[in-house]
């Protein structure tokens, strides 16, 4: 064909090539099951210039969805790329950022004000604090956290406050809070993330020209991450694309069922088996992987075929088994962490960059330890998925004096900055506004004027700072019209000052950067922003308001950028997405991974099996697994047993490593470190097994070993009792004191070795 189908594997190639159309002249979707490292992206974006190549498409005629920024742009650059076309006015996005799109466009028929603001999460509590105020609810039995969740989770049901069940009082009184909350927010003129999805669906659904419009506007639309779609923007999928009428538009769905782990958010399996049912597309397989080597691919195959509501598919590659799976059983999480480091400490004295070297673990409580060690040592390292620019304190003070400028009905921003800097404003003079707001039915900005006294006049103060700004940015570019702002409201001067504010003073200087880069690559004209196609309405907003907007969508936006040469910490949420040469996936052990909570829950132990086979399928060279006996969680000592999902990888793809003896005598063993994975040609031999509990040398029989108590209370051969493990029978001891461990055979759990000071043995006999 041409050369944009070269460097694609047979299957690649039929999913790029797939005809949208059937022979039956019927629009046909498909279902593209990408495997981890199979080239998804290269995929969807090789079937976009395809379909324009061919000119079965033109560039405004796909809607491309994406669940990042960072995705969407990534697709936009591959197909600048790959083709000479101008992909400004392509509809390539994150469902939010289309949403808004939709919605600016339409924002009359939407029922929205053309200045409307987008609330970020933390934006949208300081809402709903508000609201508590000014209603006197007591958050305490109504935490504003739990009214957001609510909403949130309602809205993404495509639920109304009117369409709710009130239930008991509680329930009732949390939909009636829902509802005043829907009231102030179409007050302000503000909407949260949560409702742009909502009302750019009430929008299409109730609007039959709008709703026509683009479905015969995009016959050809593509979806990403298809696994991670909740039920409105499923359902929103289902209206744009014109399902149920005669003449649907084509759907592309790329997704992998065993990679869905945002239940939590909201993302819902099902919807690729709805999909299936609904849209009765044509199947491909991405299968071949292109990252990781043989055995961390056959790890990841045997763990996830134990569960039982797949579409199913096998990874596979050309590369080789590569190194075996090497798994580690510490004794604590302090000997567990330790091992980490030495690992570590090898791999980069033998070259490995250290920012190709990731630890990953279940619950955000399992790093301290694991930071420690590596701060101990000297070893750079980087939490991932801290704030992210937008989200810092002093970009968000400056980023609501900047919306004020746009829209000084932004309650929320408003109340941000109105004594931020202090400006002699107090809780009272705000409460006293607040009332007078309420009162008046309007915005704080509006209610100023109404009040008196010491109040109004700082209050009134701060009116006139705003208009005075808004007067003298009136025709200034961007980049000014920030750096105005930053300046003149006091926030660069208020970090001069502090103790420690010189790193907020250059964020807020990079914000200036931000609104110039942000007018270059989006390339808009310096006096407005402007929709650049002819098949949709012309939509003018001003610079200002397509950079406010494009700061909440980034704060939204839930992929953390790359950081410097570091060993990288995160959560095993938090890696979806990302690879690393070298992964260490820590804290294997039942009750941490899989999680308590997941036992009971629908599909919980499934999707902690996905979320298992997410952080495998992380690894491109070198895999190490490790749990402990014992772990100090939350401030208390845990025992655990290993967990499940490692009795699911297959033994031919494992070397289990163990602590090697220099004195084989039960009561006085002492212990060497590990080798590490680079010392010594046996470590790249073939895989061995070894019982999982074994932390020493083969057991002597009972008789054989000595019986001295080492002033701990307990002797070898003793029978006793463990909260956890139940009975058990002492079969040796070393250290002394405090540091005296015993390896006990637990009649129900097997043999377990056990801190004296802190297991709380009970003795029987």
């Amino acid at each position: 064909m041409t050369n944009i189908l070269n460097n694609l594997n047979p299957e690649q190639l039929e999913a790029v090539t797939l005809p949208p159309v059937s022979e039956a002249g019927q629009s046909q979707s498909a279902m593209i099951l990408a495997g981890a490292g199979s080239g998804k992206t290269k995929v969807l974006t090789t079937r976009i210039a395809w379909l324009i190549q061919t000119h079965q498409a033109s560039p405004v005629g796909i809607l491309a969805v994406t669940f990042t920024n960072k995705a969407a742009k990534e697709m936009l650059t591959r197909l600048s790329a790959m083709m000479p076309i101008n992909t400004r006015g392509m509809w390539v996005g994150t469902f939010h950022g289309l949403c808004n799109r939709l919605l600016r466009a339409h924002h009359k028929d939407a029922g929205l004000p053309s200045t409307f603001q987008i609330l970020d999460t933390q934006d949208q509590l300081s809402a709903i604090k508000r609201l508590l105020k000014s209603l006197k609810i007591d958050d305490e039995k109504y935490p504003p956290k739990q009214l957001q969740y609510f909403i949130a989770h309602a809205k993404e049901k495509g639920m109304r406050s009117k369409d709710m069940d009130r239930g008991d009082s509680f329930q009732n009184t949390m939909v009636e809070l829902y509802q005043a909350y829907e009231e102030q927010c179409q007050r302000e003129g503000v909407v949260d993330f949560a409702e742009l999805l909502l009302r750019s669906y009430e929008l299409l659904k109730h609007h039959q020209p709008i709703r026509e419009h683009y479905q015969e506007r995009f016959r050809h639309i593509l979806v990403d991450e298809f696994q991670d779609t909740n039920a409105l923007q499923y359902a929103w999928l289902k209206l744009i694309s014109g399902y149920g009428t005669s003449n649907p538009s084509s759907v592309f769905a790329v997704g992998d069922d065993d990679q869905s782990i945002y239940a939590f958010r909201g993302a819902d399996v099902e919807n690729m088996r709805l999909f299936e049912r609904h849209f009765k597309p044509y199947l491909v397989k991405l299968e071949q992987n292109y990252r990781s080597y043989g055995h961390i691919l056959d790890a990841a195959n045997h763990l996830i075929a134990n569960n039982t509501e797949r579409l199913g598919k096998n990874l596979r590659t050309d590369a080789g088994h590569g190194e075996p799976v090497r798994v580690y059983e510490a004794a604590t999480d302090g000997t567990e962490a330790a091992w980490i480091v030495d690992e570590i400490k090898s791999m980069i004295n033998t070259g490995s960059t250290r920012s190709e070297i990731a630890i990953l673990y279940r619950s955000n409580a399992q790093s301290r330890i694991i930071e420690h060690g590596l701060f101990s040592a000297g070893i750079p390292y980087r939490v991932y998925g801290g704030l992210r620019f937008f989200e810092r304190a002093e970009i968000k003070h400056a980023l609501a004096y900047l919306r004020l400028l746009e829209n000084p009905n932004d309650d929320t921003s408003f109340a941000r900055v109105v004594n931020f800097p202090t400006r002699g404003i107090g809780a009272k003079s705000i409460e006293t506004l607040q009332d007078s707001a309420k009162l008046n039915n309007c915005s704080f900005y509006a209610a100023a004027p109404y009040l008196e006294g010491k109040a109004g006049t700082s209050i009134g103060a701060f009116i006139r700072l705003i208009d005075h700004m808004r007067d003298a940015t009136r025709h200034y570019t961007l980049p000014e019209t920030v750096d105005y702002v930053i300046q003149n409201s006091g926030l660069i001067q208020h970090y001069v000052n502090e103790r420690e504010g010189q790193d907020r003073v250059e964020n807020l200087q990079e914000l200036v950067n931000a609104a110039t880069a942000f007018i270059a690559e989006e390339g808009f004209a310096q006096d407005t922003v402007a929709s650049t196609s002819q098949d949709e309405p012309v939509l003018e907003m001003s610079p200002l308001a397509g950079f406010l907007a494009h700061a909440s969508l980034e704060a939204g936006d839930n992929q953390a950028q790359a950081g410097q040469d570091a060993v990288q910490l995160m959560t095993v949420h938090a890696a979806k997405g990302l690879e690393f040469t070298n992964v260490f996936i820590t804290g294997l052990e039942e009750g941490l991974f899989p999680h308590e909570n997941s036992i009971n829950e629908d599909d919980g132990l499934e999707e902690e099996r996905r979320l298992m086979y997410v952080a495998i399928t992380r690894a491109k060279e070198r895999l190490f697994l490790s749990h402990t006996q014992s772990r100090l969680l939350h401030g208390q000592v845990r025992y655990n047993l290993p967990s499940r999902f490692l009795e699911e990888l297959p033994a031919t793809s494992l070397k289990h490593l163990t602590p090697r003896n220099k004195d084989a005598r039960w009561g006085g063993a002492t212990t060497t470190r590990m080798p590490s994975w680079s010392e010594g040609s046996d470590w790249g031999g073939p895989a061995a097994t070894v019982p999982r509990s074994s932390n020493s040398a083969i057991a002597a029989p009972i008789s054989s070993l000595p019986r001295k108590d080492n002033g701990h209370g307990f002797r070898v051969g003793q029978s006793v009792f463990h909260t956890k493990f139940g009975e058990g029978r002492i079969l040796a001891i070393e250290g002394q004191a405090e540091q005296a461990k015993a390896h006990v055979n637990f009649n129900r759990h097997g043999a377990k070795w056990l801190q004296l000071a802190i297991a709380k043995l009970t003795a029987i006999d």
